[in-house]
């Protein structure tokens, strides 16, 4: 291809400028998520050799859906660009391991060839915006990143541009912690079990945006695991894409496609779809049945007491292995809320190793119970955010270290930290507390529903 660019695998995008010069979180082969994930479809071999003969590699986050290392393993020759993330953990990583490794400039268009440029917008999340301006034409590729304050900033790139892509994550929800357990044993339904039309959310992302085209991407995965292919109920397949979309000024596009821009021809990718056995977690190392040792559940410790914030927001944390419990008491003689965790000690010593907890969270094999009041949120915002983005990728874990983490991000953006600070404290909440509402007394594919949903859209859009 002369000019356009493809999408495949799960939030890979290859763009082509007289050949291939830049592919996006490759993840070609392998499982992640302690091999809870696999791909949903196989990569074909053109776009195999597409993404080894590109030149540059560009990473959004540090999860492994798209930072695969078997993959980049594989691309050892590329150039590694890495958005400007506080604590660059992953640059300092990957330049450890020999790769040759460019951290972008802030909402800077850098070049790559004559008719390619890229800009990259990091967020406090640890999550990061890659705009492609490719002979004109802009590709925004959102992957996984929720709107934390450049939403405002992304959509005024975006009218400047008559052709727009918008390539998101888009589905049901089962990307996040699902496996949520009450005192009393019972599950507690993930908020994919409502299952609101994924065209419906299509829609009002693509107006919220003002994009032209809409490519579902970042969510092609399966659950392989047995401990884990119970949440296949809550993945989306591509037929869902479809399901409820309406939008007189966006056109929604398949999933896997190649666009020709010198020719004016798009065409779609018909991967094979990937039928799967379920797998025996021992195969990716997992014993259930195995305990701690003393050494064990002393790093365990230590690594939740680092995070300085749980001690404000948690009276325990409780780690159930094997069958024997380990708890961390942040109170004294106060034990109400709280929070147990039920895992294999393999992937739960190698998360606690490697500083990447979120990799157990969204495996959906670990069983998480609440105590106490949690609220809607469950984990957000004072768990997740704390332990998985600021502490482990951040490299920030004391009161202090936060204050200059916030400082930084409100620095290279002031309005748009405030819009991020409302957006979390403010707008998500009352999301999540009134789309529950909403769901008890209305059918998610009700006209009402709809309107309600479209209501609340076009409020956080003059809000943030």
């Amino acid at each position: 291809m002369e000019l356009g660019f493809e999408t495949i695998g799960n939030a890979t995008l290859i763009c082509h400028d007289g050949g291939p010069v830049l592919v996006t979180d490759p993840w070609l082969d392998g499982g992640a998520y302690f091999g809870s994930w696999t791909l949903s479809h196989e990569i074909p071999e053109a776009q195999r050799e597409h993404v080894r003969g590109c030149r540059y590699v560009w990473l959004s986050h540090g999860h492994p859906d798209h930072l695969s290392t078997e993959s980049l393993e594989k691309l050892r020759d590329k150039t590694v660009l890495l958005p400007n993330h506080f604590g660059h953990r992953i640059r300092d990583d990957l330049k450890a391991q020999g790769f040759n490794v460019e951290v972008l400039v802030d909402r800077v268009w850098t070049p790559l060839t004559p008719r390619l440029r890229v800009m990259c917008i990091p967020d406090m999340n640890q999550d990061a915006v890659l705009l492609v301006d490719l002979g004109g034409r802009l590709i925004v590729n959102l992957n996984d990143a929720g709107d934390r304050g450049w939403g405002r900033f992304v959509r005024k790139v975006i009218s400047g541009y008559s052709e727009s892509y918008l390539l998101a994550l888009s589905g049901y929800g089962d990307a996040d912690m699902i496996n949520y357990f009450t005192e009393d044993g019972s599950r507690l339904p993930p908020y994919a079990a409502a299952k609101t039309p994924v065209g419906q959310t299509i829609a009002r992302m693509a107006s919220f945006y003002g994009v032209r085209y809409f490519v579902p991407f970042s969510s092609m995965h399966k659950y392989q695991r047995n401990d884990s292919v119970w949440a296949s109920e809550y993945t989306t397949t591509l037929e869902d894409y479809a399901r409820g979309f309406e939008s007189s000024t966006c056109e929604l596009l398949p999933a896997f496609i190649q666009r020709d821009f010198l020719h004016d021809r798009l065409e779609s990718i018909s991967p094979r779809e990937r039928a799967l056995q379920p797998v025996d977690p021992k195969v990716f190392g997992d014993d259930w049945s195995e305990h701690l040792n003393s050494r064990e559940a002393q790093d365990l410790e230590a690594y939740f007491r680092r995070v300085h914030h749980l001690e404000r927001v948690l009276d325990f944390l409780r780690f159930r292995v094997g069958g024997r419990e380990h708890f961390i008491p942040f109170r004294r003689g106060r034990f109400h809320k709280g929070i147990t965790f039920e895992a294999p000690r393999n992937s739960l010593m190698t998360a606690v190793r490697y500083e990447v907890f979120d990799d157990l969270l969204i495996g959906n094999f670990m069983k998480t119970t609440l105590h106490g009041d949690f609220g809607e949120g469950r984990l957000y915002p004072d768990f997740s955010p704390y332990v998985a983005k600021y502490a482990d990728n951040g490299r920030v874990r004391t009161r202090n270290e936060l204050a200059a983490y916030f400082a930084e991000y409100r620095r290279r953006d002031p309005v748009g930290f405030l819009r991020s600070r409302l957006e979390t404290h403010c707008m998500r909440p009352l999301q999540t507390q009134s789309a529950e509402l909403l769901r008890a007394v209305l059918k998610p594919d009700s006209p009402a529903f709809r309107k309600a949903k479209e209501a609340f859209w076009k409020v956080r859009r003059a809000v943030l």
